[in-house]
C-alpha cells in the first residue's frame, strides 16, 4: 500500500487535468429591508462568493423565487406551527397535512392523477427506478441523462443500455430487440448541461409501440415551461393545469413524471406523479421514500407558496424569455466558441478545453461575474463550457454586462 497521504496522487492527477473541483462559500447579498415590490428583481442575483460580491449566472433559481418574500414568510409561519424538522419518515409520522396538501396541488398543477413527494430529486430517482425494475428487466437511458438517473438505473440491477442522445431510431431498434420482462426508458425533459428539450410525444409513442414505460426527469422544465409553468408535459400539450389534454387520455399509464422543487420552485425537494397505482407502489417500495426522514413542513409550505407564484406571476417567464433573447442576440462569440441552441433558462457556451473554460471563468470573475465552468465527467471530454443560467431576477442590464465581459475575453 502506498505511503502517500490518502488519495493524494489521485487528487494531483485531477489538478493536472484541470478537473479539481473547488467549493466556495456563497451567500446571497440581500437588498435593504425596505425593498419596494417593483425592485424585487435585485434579489437572488448578487452573492458573496468567498467574501467577494459577484453577479451570479450560476444558480438554478430560474424564476428568482429563492428570495421571494412570500416563500420566506410561508416558511417562517410553518416553522412556528410545525417546528423545523419532520422527525420521521413519511410512513411513520413525517407526513403532515402540509405534505398531503402539497402532493394534491402538485398533481393538479401537472395534470396527473396523483403525486408523492421526496426530499430531493436525487433521492427520488435513485429510489424510484429500483422500485420499478430489477434483474431480468431492461433500462434504456439517454447518453446525456443526469447522474441521478444513471445511478438509479445502476442500483436497479436491470440490464442498462445507453442510447445516443436524442436518437429515436436507435431507441426504437433497442426496444425492438429487447426481450426483457419490463422495459423502462429514462430521459431528462430538459437536459441540464445542454438546455435542449426531449421529444416527449415521440418517446411516449415508442413506449406504446414496444410496451415500455417512460420516466421523465423534468428538473429544469418544471416552473419554466408551459403557459402556467406546469413544465415540459404542458410545453408539449400533453397535460397541465387543465388536466390531461384531448388525445392523451388513457395513454399516460406508461408515464412516470418526476420534477424537482429546488430550482424554479425556489425551495427544495422533488415529486413523482402518475397513475394512482404507481404512487401507491412507490410508497410501498421506493426505499428513499420509506427509510428517509421526510422534508420539514416549513419547506413544503414554502413550496406551496412558490407554486402560487409560479402560476400567478407569468411575467417572470416572459421576462426570462426576454433575457434569453438579449443574450443570444448580444453575445459576440470568439471563433472557437459555440452557443448551443436552447429555448430554456440554460444557455451553454462551449469553450472546448478544460484549461480554456477555467481561464474564461476566471476572467469573468475578475469582472465581478460568476459563471461556472463545467468540465468532464459532467460533460463529454472536449466540450468544457460555461453554463450560463438565467433567472427572472436578472435585468437586461445584467445580461448586457455579461455579454460585454465575454466579448473582452481572449
Amino acid at each position: 500500500m502506498s505511503s502517500s497521504p490518502l488519495f493524494a496522487p489521485e487528487l494531483a492527477e485531477l489538478a493536472q487535468a484541470h478537473l479539481l473541483r473547488q467549493r466556495r462559500e456563497v451567500s446571497p447579498l440581500l437588498p435593504p429591508a425596505d425593498l419596494l415590490p417593483d425592485q424585487e428583481h435585485v434579489r437572488g442575483t448578487t452573492y458573496l462568493i468567498n467574501g467577494q460580491s459577484r453577479l451570479s449566472f450560476g444558480s438554478n433559481d430560474y424564476l428568482g423565487l429563492s428570495q421571494h418574500p412570500a416563500l420566506i414568510l410561508a416558511a417562517q409561519q410553518a416553522a412556528a406551527r410545525y417546528g423545523v424538522g419532520a422527525t420521521a419518515s413519511p410512513s411513520v409520522c413525517g407526513h403532515s397535512p402540509s405534505h398531503e396538501a402539497l402532493e394534491l396541488e402538485l398533481a393538479a398543477m401537472v395534470g396527473l392523477p396523483r403525486a408523492v413527494s421526496f426530499v430531493s430529486g436525487y433521492m427520488a430517482n435513485v429510489g424510484v427506478i429500483p422500485a420499478l425494475v430489477g434483474r431480468g428487466d431492461a433500462v434504456f437511458s439517454d447518453a446525456l441523462n443526469h447522474a441521478c438517473l444513471i445511478d438509479g438505473a445502476r442500483l436497479s440491477r436491470a440490464d442498462v443500455q445507453v442510447v445516443p442522445h436524442g436518437d429515436l431510431a436507435a431507441l426504437d431498434a433497442a426496444l425492438q430487440a429487447s426481450t426483457a420482462r419490463r422495459k423502462l426508458v429514462l430521459t431528462d425533459a430538459v437536459f441540464s448541461m445542454d438546455g435542449n428539450i426531449a421529444d416527449i410525444p415521440a418517446l411516449l409513442a415508442l413506449c406504446e409501440r414496444h410496451d415500455a414505460w417512460l420516466m421523465v426527469d423534468d428538473a429544469h422544465g418544471f416552473g419554466v415551461l408551459g403557459e402556467h409553468g406546469e413544465g415540459t408535459l404542458a410545453h408539449w400539450g400533453i397535460a397541465g393545469r387543465g388536466g390531461i389534454q384531448p388525445g392523451w387520455q388513457g395513454r399516460l399509464h406508461r408515464l412516470i413524471y418526476m420534477a424537482t422543487l429546488g430550482k424554479a420552485a425556489g425551495v427544495a425537494g422533488a415529486f413523482v406523479a402518475g397513475e394512482p397505482t404507481l404512487v401507491d407502489w412507490l410508497v410501498q417500495r421506493a426505499r428513499t421514500y420509506m427509510f428517509a426522514t421526510a422534508a420539514p413542513a416549513m419547506l413544503t409550505e414554502a413550496v406551496r407558496a412558490g407554486l402560487r407564484v409560479i402560476q400567478e406571476e407569468g411575467g417572470r417567464r416572459e421576462h426570462l424569455a426576454q433575457l434569453r433573447h438579449r443574450l443570444r442576440t448580444g453575445l459576440k462569440l470568439q471563433p472557437a466558441w459555440r452557443l448551443l441552441p436552447s429555448e430554456t433558462a440554460i444557455q451553454p457556451l462551449i469553450i472546448g478545453s478544460n484549461a480554456d473554460a477555467l481561464a474564461v471563468m476566471d476572467h469573468l470573475d475578475r469582472q465581478g461575474l460568476w459563471v461556472p465552468a463545467i468540465r468532464p465527467p459532467t460533460v463529454p471530454s472536449g466540450t468544457a463550457r460555461l453554463r450560463i443560467s438565467l433567472s427572472a431576477a436578472h435585468t437586461l442590464e445584467h445580461v448586457d454586462a455579461l455579454c460585454k465581459a465575454l466579448s473582452e475575453a481572449v
